[in-house]
């Protein structure tokens, strides 16, 4: 039997997405969990997989169209079935399948006009995609020379506009300074567009801060044990399975999150849901803002696989390749800025969450232990968290507990 591959919502604010490439032509064999399509939302480019197996017998829209979430994309079936479509209804598509005479021959590769009515339409010599990009970027088609089929402009085109205009503005910035020996150097105003990623940060942001009451407390660490056995461990395994401060301190909260299930959970209108799973969501710094990876189950398991499965998200999201669950489920969020030298910091709560975890650098500083001043490794870090849902005791308690791990590490491993 036929089945329709719809467009899947993959975040819970998004509302539609491109689909920037298909990943299987009509008349391929496609496995159910097999990647079918790279579509782009407002966080980044996500592979879709197919929730389906068979043929793929209809790709119902190009690439570079703008598709509502759930309107249909593609069809998956049989070879031997008939499939004819019978009209729209809504955002679906009505199939009707029936079995394939043996005298028919087997259908041509096709891809079908757009059948939504709302969907943007290829229009001129330019693909959808490249005139939705032009037109976030503010770029006139008109001067714009294309390399497509046919002189079509895509988004090599557009791209290419983008570098050759940057590059003017250069020019002119450079003849524009003035000779080395002047005392004063001044640069034109620059007006920058906000890209898809930063308008979605921006909004969130602004939303957390103006609807959640936030508050903070805030704990420093003994690292020496932690920083002690890292060095030890990373000592004897290869360089792809090293760990950071970081894994130590996602699996430590994980376990620690168990015991304040009040801290893992988000609020539901009057009541607060509390998540039987803990997700730590990690923030990651890629090229216009950031995104936040999810460790599914991080208190089951053990901080090799954590290690190994941050890094392996880490680096889809920095390519631009995430995968759905990559970046959805998060129960809690870390944003760990210890890499630059940061003493610490304070982080906006992601929501629905309602807590999130901002770690500062473990640092070698002077102490004072019995009446003597030696050197020891220390960290702070603040947590963030919904006034509406949890109070300061338990939020100090949390940072208490959480201690017991940071300071006395093997009971991460054991």
């Amino acid at each position: 039997m036929a089945e329709i591959i719809n467009m899947p919502k993959l975040g819970f604010d998004m509302a539609e997405g491109t689909l920037v490439r298909w990943l299987k032509k009509v008349g391929e064999n496609v496995n159910k969990g097999e990647v079918l399509a790279e579509i782009e939302t407002d966080k980044a480019t996500v592979e879709v997989e197919s929730s389906a197996g068979g043929v793929v017998r209809r790709l119902v829209v190009e690439e570079g169209s703008v598709v509502p979430v759930g309107s249909p994309i593609a069809i998956v079936g049989t070879a031997e079935e008939v499939i004819q479509e019978s009209g729209v209804q809504g955002s679906g598509i009505q199939v009707e399948t029936g079995k394939r005479e043996s005298s028919v021959e087997s259908p041509k590769p096709e891809i079908l006009p757009s059948a939504i009515s709302n969907l943007k339409p290829a229009m001129g010599k330019s693909s959808p995609l490249a005139r939705k990009i032009a037109s976030e970027k503010k770029v006139d088609l008109s001067g714009v020379k294309g390399t497509g089929p046919g002189g079509r402009i895509v988004r090599r085109d557009i791209e290419a506009a983008l570098a050759s205009q940057e590059s003017q503005i250069v020019e002119r910035i450079v003849s524009a300074l003035p000779s080395p020996d002047s005392s004063t150097i001044r640069l034109s105003d620059q007006t920058l567009p906000m890209s898809k990623l930063r308008q979605a940060i921006a909004r969130r942001m602004a939303e957390s801060k103006a609807s959640v009451p936030h508050f903070y407390v805030t704990h420093e660490y003994k690292m020496d044990a932690l920083m002690d056995l890292r060095a030890q461990f990373n000592k004897i395994v290869p360089e792809n399975e090293k760990l950071s401060v970081n894994d130590f301190i996602l699996k430590a909260v994980a376990l620690v999150l168990r015991q304040f299930p009040n801290l893992n959970s988000s609020l539901d209108g009057s009541a607060v849901l509390r998540h039987g799973q803990v997700n730590v969501g990690v923030a990651v710094s890629v090229e216009g803002g950031l995104l936040t990876i999810v460790c599914q189950d991080a208190d089951a398991k053990p901080l090799k696989q954590i290690a190994a499965e941050v890094k392996a998200m880490a680096a889809r999201a920095r390519a631009g390749r995430v995968k759905p669950d990559d970046i959805e489920g998060s129960t809690f969020s870390i944003s760990n800025l210890g890499m630059y030298d940061v003493e610490n910091f304070i982080a906006i709560i992601n929501p629905p969450e309602a807590a999130i975890l901002a770690v500062g650098s473990a640092r070698e500083v002077p102490v004072v232990e019995n009446g003597a001043v030696k050197p020891g490794w220390r960290m702070k870090a603040t947590i963030s968290v919904d006034h509406r849902v949890s109070d300061g005791v338990e939020a100090a308690k949390f940072m208490q507990a959480l201690a017991m791990y940071l300071e006395e590490p093997l009971r991460l491993i054991l």
